[in-house]
């Protein structure tokens, strides 16, 4: 997991760096799916769908290998947002937005990931045996994350709307980091 949420940082500043406008202007006015688009504004596109596809694969094998042992309550609703999270991230890996024939499966695949990432959290913070400090950080993190696709949902015509959904995807890269990091060195958070 901490591997998987730097390589999606990393991923995601080559593509910036590297595409076709100034890098303030690429976060705050091209959203996210944009830097996989196969084209000659996103040099790097396949770093950024790399990144979705393996922060797909490691939510998924880590939740259900080592991480579902924390969870004592609410498995079923966990296993489920699990799994609607992580297809959400490989789906938008695949299909890229541009093409008016597959577009809609790459927002299918989009609002899965960060809708469903982001009540993941919501239950992880209450699945978990004591309401510890982990459990606190998953919480908030899943309410900004909410927040933020909220207004992303509601403001369709604003021009800055990729920094709503950029907070609404670095809560769950931010998890994920943290997790990882749970996992590994066996924090007592």
């Amino acid at each position: 997991m901490i591997i998987g949420s730097l390589w999606y940082i990393i991923a995601e500043t080559i593509c910036a760096f590297t595409f076709n406008d100034t890098l303030a202007n690429t976060y705050l006015t091209y959203t996210i799916s944009t830097l996989g688009i196969p084209n000659s504004n996103s040099p790097y596109f396949f770093l950024m769908n790399s990144a979705f596809i393996l922060l797909g694969l490691i939510i998924l094998f880590s939740s259900f290998y080592k991480f579902k042992d924390y969870i004592i309550k609410n498995k079923i609703i966990y296993y489920i947002f699990t799994f609607i999270c992580s297809l959400g991230f490989i789906i938008v890996g695949l299909i890229h937005s541009e093409s008016p024939l597959t577009s809609h499966y790459h927002i299918l695949g989009a609002n899965m990931a960060i809708l469903g990432g982001n009540i993941q959290l919501l239950i992880i913070s209450k699945s978990m045996d004591k309401f510890k400090s982990y459990q606190k950080i998953t919480l908030v993190l899943g309410i900004i994350g909410l927040i933020g696709y909220g207004l992303l949902f509601f403001n369709t015509h604003y021009i800055y709307r990729p920094i709503f959904e950029r907070l609404s995807v670095y809560t769950l890269i931010i998890w994920s980091f943290m997790t990882g990091a749970y996992l590994r060195f066996n924090l007592n958070l």
